[in-house]
């Protein structure tokens, strides 16, 4: 058995045309994993090999120290069938055997050397041989192939090999884009593998206007990154290019004065990093007449359509300075901010025009055009909707507050969806809501109107605040429970992966606001007054929209109290009665927690499980119970101590001290245990047994009036 002759740094370079700067990390981390991966399973990189992904506009790259020339040699032992069936009597080959061992590249020679075993109850022949470690040209040539087929290509570009005319013959090659170089270094040794129609060798490029030299020759695998900058002028990490505009950034907003800070988005950041090569911040500023149109505006134009970071003053407000990250660092750079400031303009004016303009008109006059505006094509219109989502915000209003909050309630809820027929959110539609509040403000609105305006949107995503105030969180809650019984009253459930319309986004919000504000609101009472507000619609159908939705917002709740640290028996045990008004759960949960701690925990769930199985079994039974009836000491032991504990925790649990009702339970324990060692619940005669199951049945009622506690039971 051989062993590897060379260890040394391989590195592994695809110099391709500008690649898709949203995706590039992940592209640069896949094509670096999956090479590093397929590498280690062939024998020709160690599990402890050291991987440095690399990944610019224009390449994607790997470098993986500790890779061998060649794989060790293997051992390998193959079963060809049982003794009796390749030997004879005589313990001579049989034809069988002999047709397997040649199909092994072996004859009759190798018969001696067979080794036997046991396999399973019969005795096995088993063929011994070496097999041959993979080069590392075999390797590489299979594991890039691997590393190119997966590739998490947003999409896919198909090119010829040759530029010109299509000919017959010519080859067509399918990549995310355009490739026009291979690298592939063991050490200082060119490995002679070949992709995308590509040979590789030790030549690459770098900056197209501000390399040294072109091509640039790299030496070996371990100077790439210093060449390339060097020689180069490129950062070829990604993690090292975003560190640096990060690090100038922060210097050039210094260097503004006056306190600034650039915006903080690491989305624009990850992809700035993606579109240049050698990055240069440069300072840049528009007219402060601007700075009349909300900053939302002019923040999400210059990021959005310029990738530029505007700068905010000390309190958080918008100046009117940005920083442009460029690809180039001239001597004089005077013409490149000139040219960004340039740019800039049109942009800016453009939303002052839509915001002077979008004044001109109030919100509630721009209401009516959202009956011309499409919903969805069994919901109606954008008007029809606002007009549900009033009515269902009213009775919110009307059961947690007084005549003010519902008033503000409606009026927040007919003005919400106003500024989707604006300009401004006509050309950002980000900014709904946003620009509804601002609008709202300028009408002279009350500002719990004008905030609740932006904020039924809220929470937006994971992590997000809820609404500021109670009119908002009124509206919110409306809009998300219009949305979600619509759409589960038509079918338009998600599947999988699929949620176009944001339902799991939307149930988690209803949960949010009911818990976190713990809303007097009964889950099963929303949906059914949300549902009546659909009535007359064709294809509605009313029970899929509580029934089912209903079973859709409790499982969201139970993954979310997971993802939160609560145990999966713990949550079914809180969830199984279908607790209504949510905003008791996290108390409900904090009981059975404590309950689940304590010595009789154990017992008390075992005993309600086993209950829960006799009275399954037990439809005529009833929760009456007569004491005349009561014939054996353990029975009447536990009925005893059921009236003196069962009021006791009833009262703890109507005062809402859910944790106390259920530890006053577990003094049932004894008599429990008890109970069933010397008591025959099915007894012959009827009036007893059905006493008995009567006493039960009061017994797993009191017991499951804060969670099913037989979900504990191991």
């Amino acid at each position: 058995m051989t062993t590897p002759m060379n260890k040394n740094s391989l590195l592994v370079e695809l110099f391709v045309e500008e690649l898709p700067p949203k995706a590039l990390k992940k592209l640069g981390d896949a094509f670096a994993g999956v090479l590093r991966d397929q590498l280690v399973a062939q024998g020709l990189a160690e599990a402890g090999s050291v991987l440095t992904s690399y990944a610019s506009p224009r390449r994607l790259a790997a470098h993986i120290t500790h890779v061998a020339d060649r794989a060790a040699d293997k051992a390998v032992s193959q079963k060809l069938m049982p003794v009796a069936v390749g030997l004879d009597a005589s313990g001579q080959p049989t034809p069988a055997l002999l047709k397997r061992l040649g199909a092994l590249g072996a004859d009759a020679s190798a018969v001696p050397g067979l080794k036997r075993a046991m396999d399973g109850k019969a005795e096995a022949l088993f063929y011994e041989s070496t097999a041959k470690g993979a080069t590392l040209a075999e390797g590489l040539q299979k594991a890039l192939a691997e590393a190119i087929a997966k590739l998490p290509i947003p999409k896919v570009m198909s090119y010829q090999l040759e530029s010109g005319c299509e000919l017959p013959g010519w080859t067509s090659v399918s990549f995310v884009r355009p490739a026009h170089g291979l690298v592939a270094l063991h050490g200082d040794a060119v490995v002679p593998i070949e992709a995308l129609g590509l040979k590789a060798g030790r030549e690459t490029h770098g900056h197209r206007f501000e390399a040294a030299v072109d091509p640039v020759v790299l030496r070996d695998a371990n100077s790439y990154a210093l060449q390339l900058q060097e020689d180069g002028a490129v950062i070829a990490s990604f993690e090292a290019r975003r560190a640096e505009i990060a690090r100038q950034l922060a210097a050039a907003a210094v260097k503004a004065g006056g306190g600034s800070v650039p915006i903080d988005d690491d989305a624009l950041l990850d992809e700035v990093t993606a579109l240049v090569e050698r990055p240069n911040v440069l300072v840049c500023s528009f007219e402060r007449e601007f700075l009349e149109v909300p900053q939302e505006c002019l923040i999400l134009t210059m990021k959005a359509n310029q990738k530029y970071f505007p700068l905010l003053d000390a309190s958080g407000r918008l100046t009117n300075r940005f920083l442009v990250v460029s690809n180039i660092s001239p001597e004089d750079a005077s013409a490149v901010v000139e040219g960004n400031e340039r740019v800039v303009r049109p942009r800016l004016a453009d939303a002052k025009f839509f915001f002077d303009q979008d004044r001109k008109k109030s919100l509630a006059s721009r209401v009516e055009s959202l009956g011309k505006v499409v919903y969805h094509n069994k919901l109606g219109t954008q008007g029809e909707r606002v007009e549900r989502v009033m009515r269902i915000a009213r009775g919110i209003a009307e059961q947690i507050g007084d005549t003010a909050l519902a008033a503000h309630a409606t009026q927040a809820a007919q003005l919400a969806k106003a500024d989707l027929v604006t300009d401004m959110v006509g050309e950002f539609p980000e900014l709904q809501g946003i620009m509804g509040r601002y609008y709202a403000l300028h009408d002279g609105l009350d500002a719990s109107v004008a905030d609740a305006i932006e904020d039924h949107y809220k929470p937006r995503f994971a992590g997000d605040g809820l609404p500021r105030n109670t009119v908002g969180l009124v509206v919110a809650l409306a809009d998300k429970l219009e949305t979600l019984v619509g759409m589960f009253g038509i079918g338009n459930l998600p599947t999988g992966d699929r949620d176009p319309f944001a339902l799991r986004r939307h149930a988690l919000g209803v949960i949010r606001m009911l818990i976190e504000k713990d809303l007097p609101l009964g889950l099963d009472a929303l949906l059914q007054a949300t549902a009546a507000q659909f009535a007359g619609i064709a294809g509605f159908e009313s029970g899929r929209a509580t029934g089912e939705l209903q079973d859709f917002i409790l499982d969201r709740l139970a993954g979310s109290l997971r993802e939160q640290g609560a145990s999966a028996q713990e949550v079914e045990a809180v969830l199984a009665p279908r607790p209504q008004r949510l905003g008791e759960v996290p108390k409900l949960l904090a009981a059975v927690r404590a309950f689940a701690a304590l010595p009789a925990a154990a017992a008390l769930a075992a005993a309600n499980k086993r209950i829960g199985n006799i009275l399954k079994k037990a439809p005529e039974a009833d929760a009456h119970v007569s004491e005349l009836l009561l014939q054996e000491p353990a029975e009447k032991a536990l009925h005893a101590a059921m009236a003196l504990v069962v009021p006791a925790a009833n009262a703890q649990f109507e005062a809402g001290d859910y944790t106390a009702s259920l530890q006053t339970l577990a003094a049932l324990r004894e008599p429990v245990d008890a109970f069933f060692d010397g008591v025959m619940v099915n007894a012959e005669q009827a009036d007893l047994r059905l006493n008995r199951l009567g006493l039960l049945m009061s017994l797993h009622a009191a017991m499951n009036r804060v969670a099913q506690l037989e979900r504990l039971a191991v």
